[in-house]
């Protein structure tokens, strides 16, 4: 992976090649053009952005809570460090800042490229901001060849900037990123995992977030003594970060607090979560939508059946941390301010193994794709995106997946333990996996051959990759 590795400041910058390999073919375009970049907070924009500026000779800003006057100037100020003498004017709207931007860029031959990092901020204060913004880019930016980017971290305020039909800025865009989690693959070599149990112990506590893996190497430990420390310690810097999350969005997303509160408690159901914040379930769309748009729920719905008709749909929270911080923190504030260290360990550990299944069950339905091509069931393949099937009583399988080439269907079972599983457990969990019935999906998968396959995360040495006719999968084929 060393190729997909960027050394940048206190921590490594992973993962984020593509990203940035469409965006210095921007910087080198010769008309320019606008690059969107949006994502949750903490999920490592400005780190992409400022790589991105240090490696064109750009220029990196950011905007705050400011009125519109304040902000152009201290914009004016950053400016003139690629441009001297541009703070010199007083610039009475963005109109006439954006053209003098272009005309001495174009004199200078400075192509940018030039950031505007939470651009939400500035419509705030300047709602004409987009349309001007948007004639600009059409006309002079284009004429100077400038390369320019708007980035921010309110995914509502973005996405309806963008990629609303009536907003000014739509289709304007030629890069549009959506930054998402890193691969968990990363983890390893950031939190120094020396095994599969450990990496999966380390996406339970902090997911794909680099802010708090930061955080996290800083601390040095175990994962349990810097979750302790970091998030169930009154003082730690992550243990209101739900919260202050929630509040930075634009407008505000503390509305939808009290479904994760249901959620993180158990209720997966349209019908659970409206009764257990006591609103009508004809509600809930609008708030639901918004908390899978902001990347921390995700819907779900039986293997083989359509997205638009299934009924049986079931909500759950998407992000690692959130769903520790909704299990673990939430429900135990007042018991987490009087409690010792030690007690607030004991409560971590109550429920950290139930969270490590949770997590490991997830990894191994996202990285089915990309499972070790060595492995039993990497040869098989190779797999589409892993989904769960349910259905009434009937037993539940954790992964069921197609082949690519269209032969055969997977059906697995994903099992959790922070021991290696020697041989003789791992006969009993394959027997029951070969004798447990399959789902009853539609005649349409009748012609697929079926594989049966168990996940998990770590095996004892010299034991079988086939039991029972069911495939042996590893957290080594998985996480690789």
């Amino acid at each position: 992976m060393q190729d997909n590795i960027i050394l940048f400041r206190i921590m490594k910058f992973y993962d984020r090649v593509e990203e940035l390999d469409r965006l210095n073919r921007l910087a080198r375009r010769k008309q320019g053009g606008l690059a969107v970049v949006f994502g949750r907070r903490r999920i490592g924009k400005t780190r992409l952005l400022l790589e991105w500026t240090a490696g064109n000779r750009g220029l990196y800003t950011v905007a705050d809570r400011s009125t519109s006057d304040v902000q152009r100037r201290y914009l004016a100020q950053a400016i003139t460090t690629r441009l001297p003498g541009f703070h010199e004017v007083d610039y009475r709207d963005w109109g006439s800042l954006l053209d003098r931007l272009a005309r001495d860029a174009a004199a200078a031959g400075w192509r940018g490229p030039i950031v505007f990092d939470e651009f939400p901020y500035l419509v705030l204060a300047a709602p004409e901001l987009p349309s001007v913004l948007q004639r600009w880019l059409d006309h002079e930016a284009k004429r100077a060849g400038l390369a320019v980017a708007i980035a921010g971290s309110s995914q509502r305020m973005m996405q309806g900037l963008v990629l609303s039909g009536e907003a000014p800025l739509y289709g304007r865009a030629r890069e549009l990123l959506e930054i998402r989690p890193l691969h968990p693959r990363f983890l390893k070599a950031t939190m120094h995992c020396r095994s599969a149990i450990d990496l999966v112990e380390s996406h339970t506590a902090w997911g794909g977030v680099p802010r708090y893996w930061e955080l996290a190497v800083d601390e040095g430990r175990s994962v349990r003594s810097q979750v302790e420390r970091l998030v169930l310690d009154p003082l730690g810097p992550l243990h209101r970060e739900p919260d202050r999350l929630l509040l930075e969005e634009i407008p505000s997303a503390l509305e939808v607090r009290p479904l994760l509160d249901a959620i993180g408690a158990g209720a997966h159901r349209v019908s659970e979560i409206a009764g257990r914040i006591g609103r009508p379930a004809t509600s809930m769309s609008r708030p639901i939508d918004r908390l899978i748009g902001m990347g921390l729920a995700r819907r779900e719905i039986p293997f083989g059946e359509s997205e638009r008709k299934s009924k049986r749909s079931l909500y759950r929270i998407d992000d690692p941390f959130f769903r520790l911080w909704f299990r673990v923190v939430a429900p135990h504030r007042g018991q987490l301010v009087t409690a010792s260290k030690v007690g607030r360990r004991q409560l971590l550990e109550r429920h950290f193994d139930t969270l490590n299944a949770q997590a490991w069950e997830d990894l191994c339905r996202a990285q089915l794709p990309e499972v070790r091509k060595a492995s039993s069931i990497g040869r098989l393949g190779p797999w589409g995106p892993g989904s769960r099937w349910w259905k009434a009583n009937l037993p539940e399988w954790d992964v069921v997946a197609l082949s690519l080439n269209d032969r055969r269907l997977l059906l697995g079972e994903v099992k959790w333990s922070r021991r290696r599983f020697e041989k003789a457990a791992l006969e009993r969990v394959a027997r029951s996996v070969a004798a447990k019935p399959p789902p009853t999906l539609p005649s349409r998968y009748a012609r697929y051959e079926v594989v049966r396959a168990l996940f998990v995360p770590a095996l004892a040495a010299r034991v079988p990759r086939r039991m029972s006719g069911v495939e042996i999968v590893s957290g080594g084929d998985v996480l690789n």
